[in-house]
């Protein structure tokens, strides 16, 4: 994942927040799906994106790339903690989970709606809207569930 334009989109669309109240994002490969600490908010979205196999070069898109916010405000400082999902490769044995290339069409739609859920969650608006849907690939073959850490998490099927 492009961190930096994770970052500087996050950046652009979170100053509409309370002023005085700043918040960033971090990338953490540890935060597990339902079991958001005391005190945080839970936010899981599915996006499209492409995989690429370091084993044998191989590539493959998936419109079933499972990305896990959890938010919290304390004391006008928000934090953004962000997991994307990984999969691997079908063909090679012993294929190394693969991070996903997500379009920055597709990173703004998240934080787009990632920043609707924290107005809701953490600033109790009623906002009364659906969420933006990610643009999809097209995709010839099926979901691999075997090849899918949040398949493996118990948690590909939800959006």
């Amino acid at each position: 994942m492009a961190q930096t334009e994770w970052t500087r989109l996050f950046q652009m669309k979170s100053n509409i927040f309370k002023e005085g109240d700043s918040w960033c994002l971090q990338f953490d490969e540890s935060l597990v799906p339902d079991s958001p600490n005391s005190g945080w908010k839970q936010y899981i979205r599915n996006t499209c994106a492409r995989f690429k196999c370091t084993q044998c070069g191989r590539g493959w898109p998936s419109n079933r790339v499972m990305v896990v916010f959890h938010m919290r405000l304390t004391d006008e400082q928000g934090v953004v903690k962000v997991r994307a999902f990984r999969q691997n490769c079908k063909m090679c044995s012993e294929a190394a989970m693969e991070t996903p290339s997500i379009t920055t069409e597709n990173i703004d739609i998240l934080l787009e709606n990632l920043v609707e859920k924290i107005r809701i969650k953490c600033y109790h608006e009623d906002l009364g809207k659906e969420c933006k849907p990610f643009v999809a690939m097209e995709v010839k073959s099926p979901h691999e569930p075997a090849h899918c850490e949040a398949c493996l998490a118990g948690i590909c099927n939800r959006n």
